[in-house]
């Protein structure tokens, strides 16, 4: 049996026998992954998985008109027979004014060095031991930590490559790895779990294996005998990992396609005031090892650095070729999101200096539910977390729900800590909103 051909000749003949069929324009994308996964609980191996993934995807355009199709089959017969479906789908798909290939002149031109690709090399074998000794340091932590959910790591790397008819063709490997714990406390009604986790770009870099685990249980016994709260309005301080997901709301709602399909509590906000003065948020998308990292976007075009919010400014908006077009703009680099989004302390502070200023409120470090609109910014989830008087943690609350309106939450934020959690692609300190709705007992 003849070998696969390799990616790159996958992509040419797509875009080859895209044009043989009349496309006007084209473009084809090929990703391979692997990885290992292991999870063990209660020092016994619950699952491991090896995995190992490849695709290729073709959208074709015949004027106006696009079809896509994909495949794992990486034959030379199945790359055409994929082609060919892609230039039948065109052929009856209505015309579409704004479809296409981003501009020529915006393809990248060169791809610098983000040190994204660091394979570990570790064996399942290994995997494991690392993971039991992850759920053995939490285990033996405090008696009180009575059982597991489990510690798991996983590792793993991909290459994903991407050429269209201007002529660009570009790749970059990237890697991942994982290490994370989950313990439970207490019993029947009381009972109470936590966990932590490491996660980086190079192996190197995560935290050790102990210290995710004693992390995990000194979270699970802080949460221990919750108090419930009186319905009440207060300040609400979200710990970082939290405020990740309120900056994250944010970026949803400027996204090209929830402004064009009028579906945003932040429409038509480019130009206006959306956060208070002071606060900024940068994309950098060449930060060496960021987990957001990415030298072009899912279309070829050059990924830049800019400024998305100054002095509490929405700046523009996250748009790929096809949401610019639909608005009347230009894209701006972000076709498959938003690259590496750090938000800028608003303080020389961490998470113990807006506690200080935080005074009597709420500290949530637990959101539950899906209660965010992003048409109309209202926001309502359960939460759990703890109470603060005087400018320091009194007891653990649980059973709370916190609500409010997106809208009214970003423009009252009081201050930004400087504790900022580097692990995700919003790189964000502790986030202090003035007010919200806290409803309890």
């Amino acid at each position: 049996m003849a070998a696969a051909p390799d990616p790159e000749s996958i992509i040419q003949l797509s875009l080859e026998e895209s044009r043989r069929l009349g496309a006007t324009q084209a473009e084809a994308a090929v990703s391979q992954d692997s990885g290992l996964s292991v999870t063990v609980r209660l020092g016994e191996v619950e699952t491991l998985e090896h995995q190992r993934d490849r695709s290729m995807g073709v959208t074709v355009y015949m004027g106006q008109r696009k079809g896509s199709a994909s495949t794992a089959d990486f034959s030379l017969d199945a790359v055409r027979a994929t082609v060919a479906k892609a230039a039948s789908i065109a052929r009856f798909t209505a015309e579409d004014p704004f479809s296409g290939l981003a501009d020529a002149g915006l393809m990248a031109r060169e791809v610098p060095a983000l040190d994204l690709f660091h394979p570990w090399e570790v064996t399942a074998d290994e995997g494991i031991e690392i993971a039991k000794g992850c759920e053995a340091a939490a285990l033996a932590f405090d008696p009180r930590i009575n059982n597991s959910e489990g510690a798991s790591l996983a590792t793993h790397r991909g290459m994903h490559l991407y050429g269209n008819s201007h002529g660009f063709l570009g790749g970059y490997p990237t890697t991942s790895h994982t290490l994370s714990c989950v313990v439970l406390a207490g019993s029947g009604d009381e009972m109470q779990r936590d966990y932590w986790y490491t996660t980086a770009r190079d192996w190197r870099e995560l935290e050790g294996a102990e210290a995710v685990g004693r992390e995990s249980a000194r979270r699970t016994l802080a949460r221990l005998n919750p108090r419930k709260l009186a319905t009440r309005r207060a300040p609400v301080l979200f710990v970082p990992d939290i405020a990740r997901g309120l900056i994250g709301h944010f970026t949803a709602a400027i996204r090209g396609s929830n402004q064009y399909r009028q579906s945003s509590f932040l429409l038509n906000a480019a130009g206006t005031q959306v956060f208070p003065k002071g606060f900024s948020i940068a994309e950098r998308p060449h930060l060496p090892k960021g987990a957001g990292s990415a030298p072009f976007d899912e279309e070829g075009v050059a990924t830049r650095d800019r400024e998305l919010i100054a002095d509490g400014v929405l700046t523009g908006y996250i748009l790929s070729s096809y949401s610019a077009r639909k608005l009347g703009l230009t894209t701006t680099g972000n076709a498959g999101g938003a690259h590496n989004l750090l938000v800028r302390p608003t303080t020389g502070g961490g998470f113990d200096a807006l506690l200080a200023q935080l005074g009597t409120g709420l500290v949530v470090t637990e959101l539950m539910g899906q209660g965010v609109n992003t048409v109309t910014g209202d926001y309502s989830r359960g939460a759990a977390g703890y109470w603060v008087e005087g400018g320091e943690l009194k007891y653990p609350v649980a059973e709370i729900t916190i609500a409010g309106n997106l809208k009214s939450m970003l423009a009252g934020i009081v201050a930004v800590g400087d504790d900022v959690d580097a692990r995700g692609s919003i790189r964000v300190g502790s986030v202090l909103v003035g007010e919200m709705t806290i409803a309890g007992e």
